[in-house]
């Protein structure tokens, strides 16, 4: 199967190097030159339009930062959805609108087309070693096609059911994970001025009820100070824009998730849009003139697990 990848970025270029490196037969795609360039090296074709892209391949797959700059790719002149034609796959593994995605997801559909929406989850250093989380909506028989290539990116995926149901999931995901890293800016706050040992804390937190994902990650760049994420302030802030707007639609108003993203607005505003997204604890670190330094913890994330064989889960 041919491959077609657009959207080279901090996920979409670890994605498409897991392809890459697993021998796959792909073609991308990115508006940054030395981007597409350093996949050509590494023995990828390229593309020039996203239109030539997806007449070129089986399967095109879109990672990009907005539903904004995903509907310009897909709906342009020169866009994707000219260049597709029957039983080829859009495989959308962007974090966008779900409502969004059924939107296109109709367009494809009239081109004889088969769109499927497969947002990923577990960081970027989980997606270089082909060892993050897929979210899969759409058509099983379809996903069922191309779960080898899913497998390849990702270690564990789970189809969600229809259309739209990754994307949902993964704005929930993605809304959680923002309550668990502004709380432990609380927590790191509690625990400095307590003058607890903050490496015995790290341990602690790690081995309690009060774990998560999020502490066991984000939590060591913090202690480093790099706050090294991979994710930056204004992605949180269209994900949680993105959970808002759901509730919203469902006319369920919520308590906590106005509140959290309140406290990224100010963040971002104080550190910049392209700030680090675990900057948000640096808030509380200024306001208390404190900081969160402990020794021994990375600068960056890497997946200390080895590349395995994913399997649906």
């Amino acid at each position: 199967m041919k491959i077609g990848f657009i959207g080279l970025g901090n996920v979409g270029g670890k994605l498409a190097g897991s392809l890459l490196r697993n021998k796959f037969d792909i073609t991308v795609r990115d508006l940054k030159k030395n981007l597409t360039d350093d996949f050509k090296k590494k023995g990828a074709k390229i593309a020039y339009t996203a239109k030539d892209l997806a007449e070129q391949t089986d399967l095109l797959i879109t990672c990009l930062p907005s539903p904004e700059i995903c509907a310009e790719v897909m709906e342009s002149k020169d866009g994707v959805i000219n260049g597709l034609s029957k039983d080829k796959i859009w495989l959308e593994m962007s974090t966008t609108d779900e409502s969004e995605v059924r939107r296109l997801g109709e367009l494809v559909q009239k081109r004889g087309a088969i769109p499927l929406d497969a947002p990923v989850s577990g960081g970027c250093h989980r997606a270089a070693t082909g060892n993050i989380a897929i979210f899969v909506g759409g058509q099983r028989k379809s996903f069922e096609k191309i779960l080898p290539i899913l497998t390849t990116m990702g270690r564990k995926v789970l189809h969600t059911g229809e259309l739209g149901t990754a994307s949902i999931l993964k704005v929930i995901t993605n809304y959680l994970a923002s309550v668990h890293l502004a709380a432990l800016g609380e927590a790191w706050t509690v625990a400095k001025k307590s003058n607890l040992d903050l490496n015995k804390t790290f341990k602690g937190i790690a081995v309690s009820s009060g774990n998560s994902f999020v502490h066991e990650t984000e939590s060591q760049v913090i202690l480093n100070g790099s706050y090294n994420i991979n994710f930056t302030m204004d992605l949180v802030q269209k994900d949680m824009d993105l959970f808002n707007q759901l509730s919203k639609k469902l006319n369920t108003p919520l308590e906590i998730s106005p509140l959290i993203l309140n406290i990224f607005k100010d963040s971002q505003k104080k550190y910049g849009p392209r700030a680090w997204s675990s900057m948000v604890v640096k808030r509380l670190e200024d306001k208390f003139g404190i900081n969160f330094r402990a020794s021994g913890f990375p600068d960056e994330l890497i997946d200390s697990e080895k590349e395995e064989k994913g399997y649906e889960i």
